[in-house]
């Protein structure tokens, strides 16, 4: 995947150049149809998702918990340790999404470990956002 489009996510915004090309080489961009689930409650994850534009529905059980949409992150856990998926997250329009599985964030952490850790902390603080 092009690191250019790595720029313009908050996430990954404060990284530099160089650290943008590592993390783009261990991610992969997805384009998503309407409609489509990204992921299923209940299931393990292996990957972490950030969407780069488009809108997705975060639903838990029969309730719409949020709307998600460009600079927005789900999956996290993924990369934190195995658990289950916390709710279902659906394409609401077409998306385009950068995409790091657990194995190639392990990757970027043992080659990177400042940015893997960024990244952590970034998935720790919004999941104590959620948490309040």
């Amino acid at each position: 995947m092009d690191a250019s489009h790595l720029e313009s996510i908050e996430l990954f915004a404060t990284l530099s150049p160089d650290q943008r090309k590592q993390v783009a080489s261990s991610a992969a961009e997805i384009d998503v149809e309407a409609g489509n689930r990204l992921v299923s409650e209940g299931r393990f994850g292996y990957e972490f998702f950030v969407i780069e534009n488009g809108r997705a529905e975060v639903v838990r059980g029969d309730t719409h918990v949020a709307d998600l949409g460009p600079g927005d992150f789900f999956g996290e856990m993924a990369l934190l340790g195995d658990t289950e998926r916390n709710a279902s997250v659906i394409a609401s329009s077409p998306l385009k999404a950068v995409v790091m599985t657990d194995r190639d964030f392990r990757k970027l952490a043992r080659s990177m470990p400042e940015v893997a850790e960024r990244i952590r902390e970034a998935c720790r603080e919004r999941m104590r956002s959620l948490n309040a």
